[in-house]
């Protein structure tokens, strides 16, 4: 009776309708609360935007604090000695008495302590400056005045030489330094005076001797088997861009553009690439797989993130089906990480039932809610991409390797703020594929430019960045 009443009551009707509306209300807030709080490790966003990163529990820590620098268990890191043949001055420091008493001492020579130090005299740099002069002649026949050619590595080259000239493009490519930095080391260590202008006419010129070496790897990419792809914004002159990262087995190629579509991927693949290229769920991606009909390795970390996501939501549906799936990938990353210790058999066995796991739950139990049916979603259309790597040797269900390849441009974004011009761009993209190439083949950048450079000033062609073993 009692209950007739309280639906029959206007009152209550209206109150109820307010409570709903607001208890709406609050599951919306709260979802957007949860979207605002992503961080690295529930998105793709990158670990410098967590600023405010929560301190560790007592239970995560056991209430002891770590202590600064090696911890125990963990192996010791020691440079290498000199070997005797580079040492160039040998010095022992001996005792006649014992320094506490006096006494007597007896040399041990089984127990010594050897420091090596190395220096080099800054004041004495090996600069050397060399005048180039062409007399004017006057020619009774043509009646008219005529000069000896320049030699063309001193007519490109002009006011700085080729060693000094890597130096410069070393400190702006790889130190990040910017061109007042380099005047006052220029003025202070090596005791000589360039102007700004001046070096930007160098970095110009070292940009230009790295196009050959640029375009030769631009010309190699669609014939890769294994292409792992990212991107990242770039600022030139206040206009956003995009800096794209293609890295391959041995060598990385980037490429600054101002668009963040396929379009960028069907101009640098072409129409002649059969590989597999490992990426994010981002739909510029899924558009080139669609276009192209090629395989693609979504990267299993950014759908961990995802998933984390799912279960830091309000909604208890939404939670109960992140939980499931990440125990599913957590069984998957447990296979691959025993990798080692299981035979390939096995390994194949094991990584096959752990992958139906994962595409099983991705689409069972899923609740009514928006973001757990993108996930099903997501399943639903492009499952199988993530699991790619099982059948295709050499790739890695992680997008890691291009992600760590374009932290050396964020790094660069950061300091020098981007480029501001159509020459700067070009220099960026150069010598970041120099810098990230060499050091894939363990190579010297360095050296590398000292030979770019050399080989541009004399008009012969740009030295190569692929492997003997790649060209063959």
């Amino acid at each position: 009776m009692a209950k007739s009443k309280k639906s029959t009551c206007p009152r209550c009707r209206v109150l109820a309708a307010e409570l709903a509306a607001l208890k709406e209300e609050v599951a919306r807030i709260r979802e957007q609360l949860a979207g605002a709080k992503k961080d690295s490790s529930t998105s793709s966003k990158p670990p410098s935007s967590d600023i405010v990163k929560p301190k560790p529990t007592t239970d995560e820590t056991d209430g002891v604090k770590r202590k600064i620098g090696g911890q125990p268990g963990h192996p010791m890191h020691a440079r290498e000695p000199f070997p005797p043949e580079q040492i160039t001055e040998f010095h022992t420091h001996t005792l006649d008495a014992c320094p506490s008493c006096g006494g007597q001492v007896l040399r041990n020579h089984t127990l010594e302590k050897v420091v090596q130090q190395m220096d080099m005299d800054i004041k004495q740099a090996p600069l050397t400056i060399e005048q180039h002069t062409c007399p004017e002649y006057w020619c009774d026949h043509c009646r008219k005045s005529c000069r000896a050619p320049l030699p063309l590595s001193i007519e490109r080259g002009g006011l700085v030489g080729p060693d000094l000239m890597a130096l410069i493009a070393f400190m702006k490519g790889v130190c990040h330094a910017s061109f007042s930095t380099i005047r006052k080391y220029l003025r202070d260590v090596i005791g000589i005076k360039i102007e700004r202008g001046t070096l930007c006419k160098v970095i110009n010129k070292v940009s230009l001797a790295l196009e050959g070496t640029h375009e030769e790897l631009s010309q190699a990419l669609p014939f890769e088997d294994v292409l792992n792809i990212d991107e990242t914004g770039h600022k030139d002159n206040g206009q956003l861009m995009w800096t794209w990262c293609l890295r391959a087995d041995l060598y990385t190629f980037y490429k600054i553009d101002a668009r963040r579509s396929a379009d960028v991927l069907l101009e640098l693949l072409g129409a002649d690439f059969e590989g597999v290229i490992g990426c994010d769920y981002f739909s510029s991606y899924r558009r080139y797989m669609k276009v192209m009909g090629i395989e693609v390795q979504f990267c299993l970390a950014h759908l961990i993130r995802d998933v984390k996501f799912l279960t830091k939501l309000p909604d208890a549906r939404d939670r109960a089906y992140g939980e499931q799936l990440r125990g599913a990938l957590k069984q998957l990353f447990e296979v691959i990480h025993k990798r080692e210790s299981l035979s390939a058999a096995a390994f194949a066995r094991d990584l096959k039932t752990a992958r139906e796991l994962v595409l099983y739950w991705g689409l069972s139990n899923v609740p009514p809610t928006r973001h757990a049916q993108n996930m099903a979603e997501r399943f639903r259309q492009h499952g199988e991409a993530y699991f790619t790597f099982i059948t295709t040797p050499g790739l890695e269900p992680t997008n890691n390797l291009a992600e760590q390849a374009i932290r050396f441009v964020v790094i660069d974004r950061l300091i020098t703020q981007g480029t501001r011009s159509e020459s700067g761009r070009r220099w960026c993209e150069r010598i970041w594929t120099v810098i990230a190439t060499c050091a894939q083949q363990g190579r010297s950048a360095y050296v590398f430019l000292q030979k770019a450079i050399k080989s541009w000033l004399i008009g012969e062609d740009a030295p190569s960045l692929l492997p003997e073993v790649s060209m063959a």
